[in-house]
């Protein structure tokens, strides 16, 4: 009785070791895709800005003062586009970081809407937006705008489900 007892000790300690780190996630829209789509499974490292910078690319789960119907928090899932202290352009359909033009070949329709001019992107914080940049809810509306890096949650850093899609980020 003495080992089981201990078995599940040391289960309940791993199993809390680990919820420190990853936090599993559903993808609940469609801004992200074609890189992700609604109720893909995916896995958040939730120290990865505790050891290191965020990159241009990363996708990112945050906090966010918007509300769900039912009153509780609305979290986002975007890609970092933006990194503090850089200045991002967005006009006739490109994005350009720092005067440079971004690639955006991994978007759903290589285009971005709205009109952003010289915006600097405060130390702190990302300028984020989703791959289907038609439908998104990002950091081009003022009621999102810049995320600071304190609100992230997690990086995403693989796609569990569907099985026949995991991938690493």
């Amino acid at each position: 009785m003495k080992g089981f007892i201990k078995e599940i000790v040391i289960a309940v300690i791993i199993a809390f070791v680990i919820m420190q780190f990853i936090k599993p996630t559903i993808v609940k829209e469609s801004s992200m895709q074609p890189t992700l789509y609604e109720n893909n499974y995916i896995l958040l490292n939730k120290q990865a800005y505790h050891f290191g910078e965020p990159k241009r690319g990363d996708i990112i789960v945050f906090h966010t003062g918007l509300k769900l119907e039912n009153g509780k928090e609305k979290m986002l899932i975007k890609r970092v586009i933006g990194l503090p202290g850089e200045t991002i352009t967005i006009k006739e359909g490109n994005v350009y970081i720092n005067d440079k033009m971004l690639d955006q070949s991994f978007t759903k329709d290589g285009y971005t809407d709205g009109d952003i001019e010289n915006l600097k992107i405060p130390e702190g914080e990302l300028f984020v937006m989703g791959d289907n940049r038609l439908v998104s809810i990002d950091s081009r509306l003022a009621e999102v705008g810049c995320v600071k890096i304190d609100d992230v949650l997690g990086k995403a850093f693989v796609r569990l489900y569907p099985f026949n899609e995991i991938r690493t980020f």
